[in-house]
């Protein structure tokens, strides 16, 4: 009587060059290296329509200095965002923080760099404080970001409007104006866009290139596991919050530069504004990934066509339209890629979107 051996199933394991990483193969499937390429289109598209207007250094510049602010609240938002957590108060704390540093310096008096010095650190701290008050309550309370951050947004511009009375302060130091808001260097290169720079650099080092970025990776690819192998979870969101914060009081003392105002009702959308370049420039909602280099194309593609509209003479309202398309379809893509991950299935995004998510 011979015992029937069980059925075996054959397995192709590939070669070893099969698993070699393929540096141009990962960098055309990057969402952000995609996102730079619509970018790209894009700017040519409207350098075809307007060339004398559009593709001209002093429109790019114009473009670059008015996403400067939201670059600035965009890396906090990153961080915040790769931990599957989300900041609605940004723009509520950014009108906060302009408010007190207008404030003090009113009080304060005078127009040189002690008071506006002052001005910086108040407003910087301010942001820090409810940054602090974000993260204790997210991390030690457990209450959802969503409502936390909804709550602040309220709660900071309910403030800013109590400490006016509704009411703009345009008492400005002029130095902050002349050489924060409006200076150059370099000729013709904004300082605005330099802090921006500065602070882009800095966070995509941090991220990237640091023990604190591993962390903040690891807490939004798996809470549990992060905790498991000894990252102190509640610390790092309320370090990551606090971030947020101080990064939203700067973007009030640039704003501040700017306009020379305090611009109490032009914030109204800047956080959502600054959730949509997060999420357009590849960082995922559900937590894990991001980068700030995909964060700043993103931020650039709605800059671009809101300019491009205007030069055109096509009603802007088409960039909100634009924005939101490629919006839904960055969430769609990254939820495709992560089903695909999850599942080990190596389906092609139209394939997958032709038929409706089956296998095979």
């Amino acid at each position: 009587m011979s015992v029937k051996t069980p059925p075996t199933e054959t397995v192709a394991i590939g070669t070893f060059e099969d698993t070699k990483p393929n540096f141009f193969k990962g960098l055309l499937k990057a969402q952000a290296f995609q996102i730079l390429l619509i970018l790209i289109v894009i700017v040519l598209i409207f350098s075809a329509l307007a060339p004398e207007s559009f593709a001209q250094w002093t429109n790019f510049r114009l473009i670059i200095q008015n996403a400067s602010i939201l670059a600035v609240l965009a890396v906090g938002m990153t961080y915040v965002i790769i931990t599957a957590g989300i900041d609605l108060s940004v723009g509520s704390v950014l009108v906060f923080s302009g408010v007190v540093s207008a404030i003090v310096m009113r009080a304060m008096g005078g127009e040189g760099w002690g008071v506006a010095t002052v001005g910086i650190l108040v407003a910087i701290l301010s942001g820090v404080c409810w940054g602090l008050l974000n993260g204790f309550l997210i991390a030690k309370a457990k209450i959802p970001p969503l409502i936390v951050t909804l709550g602040s947004l309220g709660m900071a511009l309910g403030l800013a409007q109590i400490l006016t009375g509704g009411v703009d302060i345009r008492d400005v130091p002029t130095v902050l104006t002349v050489s924060i808001g409006y200076g150059n260097v370099f000729g013709s290169v904004p300082i605005i866009s330099v802090i921006a720079l500065v602070v882009v650099v800095i966070g995509a080092i941090v991220l990237h290139f640091t023990r604190f970025g591993l962390y903040t990776l690891a807490v939004g690819s798996s809470e549990i596991a992060a905790r498991r192998v000894g990252v102190k979870v509640d610390a790092q969101l309320i370090k990551i919050y606090t971030i947020s914060g101080a990064l939203a009081g700067l973007g009030g003392i640039l704003s501040l530069s700017q306009f020379s105002t305090t611009a109490i009702a032009g914030q109204s959308q800047t956080n959502l504004n600054v959730i949509a370049a997060v999420v357009i420039g590849g960082t995922s909602l559900f937590g894990g990934v991001g980068t700030i280099f995909g964060t700043v194309v993103g931020l650039f593609i709605p800059a671009v066509l809101q300019n491009g509209f205007v030069i055109t003479g096509v009603q802007p309202f088409w960039q909100q339209v634009a924005v939101g398309a490629v919006l839904i379809t960055a969430v769609y893509v990254d939820q495709v890629r992560r089903t695909a991950a999850t599942r080990g299935n190596t389906q092609s995004l139209w394939r997958k979107f032709v038929s409706g998510g089956r296998r095979g």
